[in-house]
């Protein structure tokens, strides 16, 4: 292990890539009781570390190797890695990518190689990609640059860990990695345990893609049937053989996060940083946190590494809806109440002044409605405690906090035609977003006529947009227009609505 200490040392990582900062996150460590620290592979020219590994192997070729040109296979940051390299080296670059992989990806390695590299498209997954890169290598001459698994590459990586070492001088309790084939922790902790074997390496995965978690438990590598790709970046079915054998001796655990637990931290570090992540480089900052809360960690320092940006912009919608979710700070309840005037005034009520982050509810039954809501808590002891004051009230409460499809699907699908909701007419409101204006809304309705359909998601705006049913009988027009008058709050009149007369008239 000593030569990679020396190939640390002496990797040429410089000619492109940056000494990135080791930031404190000011909101994340006051929230954690400890000092947290982000060192943003992030900023580096390609938005991600895996730059630093794939010039290190190209910049150690011969002047021949390189003359005939490099291969790769990837999808992602390893490819933006290789391209950039490629051009900064003169030389020629192939890059295999799944005919699956977004135009964005395929127009960044373009842009980063310009006219280095040539790119191909071939089959529906990496494994396909990365078995024909090993045919072309073959019939082309040319030299592979794995995205993990070589002494080079890792070394590259391994420049993190004594940047890390360089900055800080003072105590560091452990070191969080994302782990996909394991060469960003086997660089970091090749270094930092031949210097400071104080300090705790922590390796963090999926709970779907956790094929280093598997291979050390068993003693020996795991190959996974499937892989999640919410976290691409480090959805690897089969993990490296030199970055197994090096974890082995230096990793001190592996430890799985969830999509949700990912979704959070990815809000961590943007309230910190102002800067978004992509899934697989806020690995390191959901271990970190799921860590210290296991360990009841106090005044320790712990260090994250932010290892990418390269965000598919599609999903901030998903990540801004599941974060509150993961932080355990929205509890996601289906609540059974009483199909009369006034119950969902009570319902409402005790709720209290938390902040409702959903609500989704459609007229079905006479008897009984089933609303589906979301609530701001502060903890899952909150969650708790509201359940249990529900059930008291005799309110039936299911908590589908932890229940995929009710977040997935189920939040989306809560509605449909309504026959038996006569006289009903349909409102779309704007609320201020601040507590209080549902309770207000309800206040000034008329208790005579019964709420059929409502529907409100928080949209971090400071408004809150809601759709409501009322069932209003015809003799209550003047009153209706008096409440309507009186409200205060923007409304438009969509009972002819088509597209409301096709799904839920």
């Amino acid at each position: 292990m000593q030569s990679y200490l020396k190939r640390i040392l002496t990797a040429r990582v410089y000619d492109v890539a940056l000494e990135t900062p080791l930031e404190h996150a000011p909101s994340l460590s006051a929230r954690t009781g400890n000092t947290i620290l982000f060192k943003r592979e992030d900023m580096q020219p390609v938005f991600s570390f895996k730059l630093r590994g794939a010039y290190n192997k190209m910049a150690h070729l011969s002047p021949a190797q390189l003359r005939q040109g490099v291969i790769a296979a990837s999808a992602g940051n390893h490819a933006q890695g290789v391209a950039l390299s490629a051009h900064r080296l003169g030389c020629k670059a192939v890059i295999v990518m799944p005919t699956t992989t977004p135009q964005v990806k395929i127009d960044a390695v373009r842009h980063f190689g310009q006219r280095a590299v040539e790119i191909v498209l071939h089959g529906d997954s990496y494994s396909d990609a990365y078995a024909h890169a090993l045919a072309l290598e073959k019939e082309k001459q040319l030299t592979f640059v794995h995205p993990f698994d070589d002494p080079d590459v890792i070394a590259g990586q391994g420049t993190i860990g004594m940047e890390i070492l360089r900055q800080h001088q003072g105590d560091i309790h452990a070191i969080f990695c994302a782990i996909g084939g394991g060469g960003l922790i086997a660089g970091v902790a090749s270094y930092v345990k031949q210097v400071r074997p104080d300090i705790r390496i922590v390796g963090v995965q999926t709970t779907d893609s956790d094929a280093m978690y598997r291979s050390l438990k068993a003693g020996k590598r795991v190959t996974l049937d499937d892989v999640g790709l919410f976290s691409d970046g480090t959805a690897v079915k089969y993990v490296g053989e030199e970055t197994f054998r090096i974890c082995k001796k230096y990793v001190d655990e592996v430890i799985l996060v969830d999509t949700d637990e990912v979704c959070a931290a990815i809000k961590d570090v943007f309230q910190d940083t102002r800067s978004i992540l992509e899934p697989a480089g806020a690995l390191a900052v959901a271990g970190a946190k799921l860590y210290a809360k296991r360990e009841q960690l106090k005044g320790e320092t712990l260090v994250s590494v932010a290892c990418g940006a390269n965000m598919n912009f599609d999903r901030l919608r998903f990540v801004a809806e599941r974060a509150e979710i993961g932080e355990k700070r929205e509890a996601i309840l289906a609540v059974t109440i009483p199909e009369t005037p006034g119950s969902f005034r009570k319902f409402c009520a005790l709720l209290g002044r938390r902040n409702i982050t959903e609500f989704n509810y459609r007229y079905a039954d006479p008897k009984a409605a089933q609303v589906f809501v979301g609530i701001q808590v502060k903890d899952q002891t909150e969650a708790s405690d509201l359940i249990e004051k529900l059930q008291r009230s005799k309110l039936p409460t299911l908590d589908l906090s932890d229940n995929e499809m009710a977040k997935l699907h189920l939040r989306h699908l809560v509605g449909g035609h309504a026959p038996e909701a006569r006289d009903e007419i349909l409102f779309r409101f704007e609320f201020p977003e601040r507590p209080g204006a549902l309770m207000n809304f309800l206040n000034s309705m008329s208790h005579n006529w019964n709420i059929s359909l409502f529907h409100y998601r928080n949209h971090g705006a400071d408004y809150g947009r809601v759709l409501v049913g009322m069932q209003v009988p015809k003799t209550d027009k003047k009153a209706l227009k008096t409440f309507l008058d009186t409200l205060g709050y923007p409304y438009w009149d969509e009972s002819d609505n088509p597209a409301y007369r096709l799904f839920l008239g």
